[in-house]
Parts: structure tokens; C-alpha cells; sequence
């Protein structure tokens, strides 16, 4: 039993559904930087976009990921 408490929890499965629009976020939060840094309106304008849709699409993967999961485990729990 303790060996499969372990693998579970080292199992890194079901990282990159969340890892993925994180870094998404990471990479507008740069070009936000460069672009404000730089005086490039575009540039500034692309960031920020970027950055905001890697927000909320790691938000999404975080709930759908993790939440689903959970709100699945409970309701079978009350169902017995």
C-alpha cells in the first residue's frame, strides 16, 4: 500500500494540461516586458494579450485538470 501512496504521488502525469498555457502566460509576460521597455505600442499590446490568454487558459486547465477530479470524487462519495 505505501508503495502505491508513492508512485501516486510521484506520478507527473497531467503536468504539461497545466504547465503548457503557464508558459504560455510566462512568454507574454516577457514580450509585455520588452515590448513596454522598448516603447514598441504593438509589441506591448501583443504581450499583453498573450499574457492574458495564458492566464486564463492555465486557470481552465487548472479546473478541468484538477477540479473535475475532485467534484467527480465527491459526488460518487455521496452517492454510497
Amino acid at each position: 500500500m505505501r508503495k502505491a501512496i508513492q508512485r501516486f504521488m510521484d506520478d507527473e502525469t497531467g503536468h504539461i494540461q497545466v504547465g503548457l498555457p503557464a508558459l504560455l502566460a510566462a512568454i507574454g509576460a516577457v514580450v509585455l516586458g520588452y515590448g513596454a521597455a522598448a516603447d514598441k505600442d504593438v509589441i506591448t499590446v501583443i504581450g499583453g494579450w498573450v499574457l492574458g490568454l495564458g492566464i486564463m487558459a492555465a486557470s481552465v486547465a487548472r479546473h478541468r485538470s484538477v477540479d473535475y477530479d475532485v467534484y467527480r470524487r465527491l459526488e460518487t462519495l455521496e452517492k454510497k
